[in-house]
């Protein structure tokens, strides 16, 4: 095999190795008993890391970074550079059995879970203070490659040898996963900050803020992860998912925050239980276990039920309205309550969905807490203020264009949503249909500052018909503010122009006549309209027309008025059964002043001229034509006496003044 050979002696018993270039490393281990391994992919998991521009990802930048494998007690290591490869380096890492006693959280509804004090965790070598997401939103599993074969007390020394390679050898601020599963079904907890809290992890670049990475001791590309392991994983994310009040068998949209499949910004549609392969290039978790997903998702679903999904508050003038929704018909109770627990509101009912408003006008302002609860259901709790940042929560919204024509032709494709909060919230913008089902969603859960913001919606992936673009913005507290604009999409109408952009309809000949073409896919109701300053002046036409390219001269008549020179613009409308009317404006101007010409004293030609264009002379019986660039005097160079010298400027719009002649008597210099 072609490439670079390494070998370094040192008692370890896990491997990780880095290399620069594009090429890939292979590596294989000698045990104490003198036996060595087959020949391993040095990164068959390449995504498993902090998201870009992290400090923990900036300290190995320039690095491919390996996975960590746990080959045993071992001595020896030897490296293989296949392609270009110009430097390898092996992190080696002793991590022998741990058989101090686990323990595991007591009182607690959550699975059997071994704190990191139990598995050995080396808290003296974590870089920095955990990160917090705002809230978990799905889950991202994964196998951490390596051998299957490991004992129940080699499963600790794994984790713990994943924690050393991932802070000594990649320089991240702890270990990258939230939680990791052995063979056994142990579950034991991964990165440092709480278990129960939404500490942003270093195991899926782009999508770690807001998810939990949950990592299975193990390769499982031909074989599943044992019966034990499957079901401490759907316990697992039956846990953490209902902390978050999420459902497992969900979908959600989610900004990518940049990976090497999803570029950042861009929206990915993912399952609440997804797999590493979902987010980035990789085979991750394996192709028996990722088959295995949808059954653990729903297997989580129905682990611990009843439950309570998405709680949220929408809240404008003084009125606050909780929704939820239940995994199964329940009485449900919202309760509110001041910071001593005296109660101040109640709601009740019974269903599948809460939906219960509360008129706080006559309350006083100060901090509260909200409830929700429904049977035997992890109540869904938060806090409300009144008078504060939270219940003064405002949102403006407006779409620019409000009709999408998405054929290609740079008019109208997308629309800029804008969008101004008056205080800092949690944003989604979504594109939602007439059923009521969102199917773009461009932001998703951002955290965004006060202010004005922007975003664009391509039209390109919505089909004909009538949207709405709804704009939620949700603050810590639970406050939920929602404004909606209408967006309408048609593929009706095509390329619309005018011509000519500087329009003179003076009679004169030149430019008189405003030809706007435009083409339709089917039949359709065509309005033109003339706008000035957004300001209706003239409806030239209102015609049926057939598929097919069409074209509409105008002389400037049937204005209100006269019309005057300035700057305009020719909406044409077009109405199909589907959508209803779209419309693309397109400027234009009108100009049918000439321009203003005068000789100025000198033995030069000087021109002076009113406005832009071009001077047309004739020198001594010689045609001459100069560009004037603005307005002013223009000297024309002439070789000769310039006896007789005829003038005529012309504009843009092609008015031209009135000929002014200058003759100089023989003998005049």
């Amino acid at each position: 095999m072609p490439g670079v050979e390494r070998s370094l002696e040192k008692p370890f018993t896990l491997a990780g190795v880095h290399w620069r270039g594009p090429g890939r490393v292979l590596f294989r281990t000698r045990s104490l008993e003198g036996r060595w391994s087959g020949w391993r992919a040095a990164a068959p998991e390449d995504e498993d890391r902090p998201d870009a521009g992290s400090r923990e990802l900036r300290l190995r930048k320039g690095w491919r970074i390996g996975n960590p494998w746990w080959v045993g007690p071992s001595d020896r290591i030897e490296t293989r550079a296949v392609g270009r490869v110009s430097r390898v380096r092996a992190f080696l890492v002793w991590s022998p059995e741990v058989r101090i006693p686990y323990r595991v959280p007591a009182a607690t509804t959550a699975p059997p879970i071994v704190p990191r004090l139990s598995w050995g965790a080396d808290e003296s070598i974590r870089r920095n203070q955990p990160s917090y997401a705002d809230a978990v939103r799905f889950a991202v599993v994964h196998h951490t490659a390596g051998r299957n074969g490991y004992s129940q007390s080699e499963a600790a020394a794994i984790v713990k040898g994943i924690q050393l390679y991932h802070v000594r050898g990649n320089g991240w601020n702890d270990i990258g996963y939230n939680y990791l599963v052995d063979r056994f079904g142990t579950v034991y907890e991964g990165r440092f900050g709480g278990s129960e809290r939404n500490v942003v992890g270093a195991h899926a670049q782009g999508f770690n803020t807001g998810s939990a990475g949950i990592a299975v001791l193990g390769t499982y590309g031909g074989s599943a992860p044992s019966q034990a392991a499957q079901k401490a994983v759907a316990d697992l994310i039956a846990w953490r998912l209902d902390l978050a009040h999420v459902d497992p068998t969900g979908l959600l949209n989610f900004i990518s925050g940049g990976s090497n499949r999803f570029p950042s910004g861009v929206p990915v549609l993912l399952r609440a239980v997804s797999g590493h392969r979902d987010t980035g290039f990789t085979s991750c978790p394996g192709d028996a276990f990722y088959a295995r997903l949808n059954a653990l998702a729903t297997q989580a679903a129905r682990t611990g039920l009843p439950k309570i999904y998405e709680p949220r508050i929408e809240a404008g003038e003084g009125l606050f309205r909780f929704r939820a929704r239940l995994s199964s018909a329940q009485p449900w109770l919202v309760t509110l309550t001041t910071q001593a627990g005296a109660e101040v509101a109640r709601g009740t009912g019974s269903g599948s969905t809460v939906d219960w408003t509360w008129d706080s006008l006559s309350s006083p302002r100060g901090s509260y807490r909200w409830s929700i609860t429904a049977g035997s259901a992890r109540p869904a709790t938060g806090p409300l203020r009144l008078g504060g940042t939270s219940a003064a929560l405002a949102v403006e919204a407006s779409a620019a264009p409000a009709a999408l024509t998405p054929n290609g032709d740079g008019q109208s494709d997308a629309t800029v949503v804008s969008y101004r909060l008056n205080v800092a919230a949690n944003v989604t913008v979504a594109v939602v249909d007439q059923g009521g089902v969102a199917v773009a969603t461009p932001v998703d859960r951002v955290w965004t500052s006060a202010g004005e913001h922007t975003t664009t919606i391509d039209g390109a992936a919505l089909p004909d018909g009538v949207y709405t673009v709804v704009v939620t913005a949700r603050t810590p507290a639970g406050v939920e503010v929602q404004k909606s604009v209408p967006l309408a999409v048609s593929r009706t109408l095509g390329l619309v122009s005018a011509m000519p952009e500087l329009f003179s309809p003076n009679g004169d000949g030149r430019n008189d006549t405003l030809d706007l073409s435009f083409s339709l896919t089917v039949a359709a109701d065509v309005r033109i309209r003339i706008l000035r300053e957004g300001r209706w002046v003239a409806s030239p036409l209102f015609a049926r027309y057939e598929p097919g390219a069409h074209r509409f001269s105008w002389n400037g008549m049937r204005a209100v008025g006269r019309l005057r020179d300035g700057s305009y613009s020719a909406v044409v409308e077009a109405s199909d059964a589907v959508a209803g009317a779209v419309s693309v404006d397109v400027p234009f101007a009108s100009d049918t002043v000439a321009p203003r010409v005068r000789f100025v004293p000198s033995r030069f030609v000087r021109v002076e001229v009113s406005e832009p264009g071009r001077l047309l002379l004739r020198i001594d019986g010689a045609r001459v034509e100069r560009k004037v660039r603005k307005a002013g005097v223009v000297r024309v160079r002439w070789e000769g006496a310039a006896r007789k010298v005829r003038v005529v400027a012309e504009d843009a719009a092609g008015n031209r003044s009135k000929p002014v002649l200058r003759v100089r008597p023989a003998g005049t210099r």
